[in-house]
C-alpha cells in the first residue's frame, strides 16, 4: 500500500486522538463514584431491609402489648364484678362468698403476673422503637450519601461526555482527509493491536512495541519509497517515518 507521507503523518494525529478517546472511555468506566454508588446502594438496600424487619418487630410487639393489656383488663373486670357482688350482699351462701373470695385472690395474683408481662412487653416495645428510630436515621443518611455520589458521578460523566464530543469532532475532521484504504488498514490494526494501529518510528525504535531496529532493518526501511506504507516487523503496526526516525 502507498500513501502520501503527509497522510501517514496524519495517522499519528488520528492515533493520538483515538488514544485520547480510549483514555476518556477508561476514565468514564473507572470513576471512583461508580464504586461509591455500588457501596452506597448496597448499604441502602441492607438498611432498608433492616428497617422493614425492625418495623415488623415493632408492629408485632405493639400487638403483643395490646393483647397483654387486654388480658389484664379482663382479669381486672372479672375481679371488680366479683367484688361488686360481694359488696352488694347478693351472694346467697357463705360457701359462694368463700369461693368468690378465693377466686379474687387468684385473680389478684393473675393480674400481678399479667402486669409484669405488660411491663416486660413495654420494655421490648421501647427497645423496638429505638431500633426503628436508629435504623431509619441511618437509612436517611444512606439515601443522602447515595444521592450525593450519584450527583458527583453524573457531573463527572457530563464533563467527560462534553470532552468526548469535542475530541470526536476533531477525529472526524482528521479522519475525513485520510485516504479510505489507509484509514481502513489503520482501523483494522487498531482493533487487533490493543487500540494502537499506527506508531512513529522514533530514533530507530517503534513507539508501538518499543522494539529497536537493527541497522539492516533500518536500511531496508530507509530504502522504501517515501509513500510506501511500512509495517513494523515485530508488532505489525503501521510505522510512520518522520524526521526524528533516525534513518
Amino acid at each position: 500500500m502507498n500513501a502520501a507521507p503527509a497522510d501517514q503523518i496524519r495517522l499519528l494525529d488520528l492515533q493520538a486522538i483515538d488514544s485520547k478517546l480510549d483514555q476518556l472511555a477508561h476514565r468514564r468506566r473507572s470513576l471512583p463514584e461508580h464504586a461509591q454508588i455500588d457501596k452506597a446502594t448496597a448499604d441502602h438496600t441492607a438498611l432498608k431491609d433492616l428497617v422493614v424487619a425492625a418495623e415488623a418487630q415493632h408492629g408485632d410487639t405493639t400487638r403483643e402489648l395490646a393483647k397483654a393489656e387486654q388480658d389484664v383488663e379482663q382479669v381486672r373486670t372479672r375481679a371488680a364484678r366479683n367484688q361488686q357482688r360481694m359488696d352488694s350482699g347478693a351472694v346467697g351462701s357463705a360457701k359462694d362468698l368463700e369461693n368468690l373470695q378465693h377466686e379474687n385472690a387468684s385473680l389478684a395474683k393473675r393480674q400481678g403476673d399479667l402486669e409484669d408481662v405488660v411491663l416486660e412487653v413495654m420494655e421490648r416495645l421501647e427497645t423496638a422503637q429505638t431500633r426503628v428510630t436508629e435504623l431509619t436515621g441511618r437509612l436517611e443518611h444512606a439515601e443522602v450519601v447515595l444521592k450525593e455520589a450519584t450527583e458527583r458521578r453524573d457531573a463527572a460523566l457530563a464533563e467527560i461526555d462534553a470532552e468526548v464530543a469535542k475530541v470526536a469532532r476533531d477525529r472526524e475532521a482528521v479522519a475525513a482527509v485520510i485516504p479510505a484504504d489507509l484509514l481502513k488498514l489503520y482501523t483494522r490494526l487498531r482493533e487487533q493491536q490493543g487500540g494502537v494501529g499506527a506508531a512513529r518510528l522514533f530514533q530507530r525504535r517503534c513507539e508501538g512495541c518499543r522494539v529497536e531496529f537493527a541497522h539492516a532493518d533500518l536500511n531496508a526501511i530507509k530504502a522504501e519509497p517515501a509513500d510506501a506504507v511500512v509495517r513494523c516487523e515485530n508488532c505489525g503496526r503501521i510505522l510512520v517515518r518522520t524526521s526524528d526516525s533516525g534513518i
